[in-house]
């Protein structure tokens, strides 16, 4: 399920792509921008064009496709957490094993560990 909906936000969000692209950059575009320049009255409640009408529905579904991939992906991993990633259960054996290996923390020698680099004259 989530694949598919994954292909059709990418598919919206190309298509929203282009249709931008399309679109006149002197105000046509979403009843945004100004530049009437002489071309009549510019108001709030002229008519939308086609281009706009697209952009909008390809808008609304690319927002919708993304709650949607938002709830999806929230679903899949409720009740997990990052530490419970780290171990694995195996059939075979008791408990759990880690999937990293044991890692020892090796520290450089002190003073006291150190040989002298140095024989003494005994």
């Amino acid at each position: 399920m989530e694949n598919v909906v994954l292909t059709i936000h990418l598919l919206l969000a190309l298509s929203l792509i282009g249709v931008v692209l399309l679109q006149r950059s002197e105000g046509g575009g979403l009843g945004l921008g100004g530049g009437g320049g002489g071309d009549g009255v510019m108001s709030g409640r002229s008519a939308a064009s086609a281009l706009s009408k697209v952009t909008w529905i390809l808008a609304i579904g690319f927002i919708i496709t993304s709650l949607s991939l938002t709830i999806i992906a929230a679903n899949n991993t409720a009740g997990s957490s990052v530490v419970d990633r780290l171990t694995t259960t195996d059939p075979a054996q008791e408990g759990t094993t880690p999937l990293l290996p044991n890692l020892e923390l090796v520290l450089p020698p002190t003073e006291e560990d150190a040989a002298p680099l140095v024989p003494s004259a005994d």
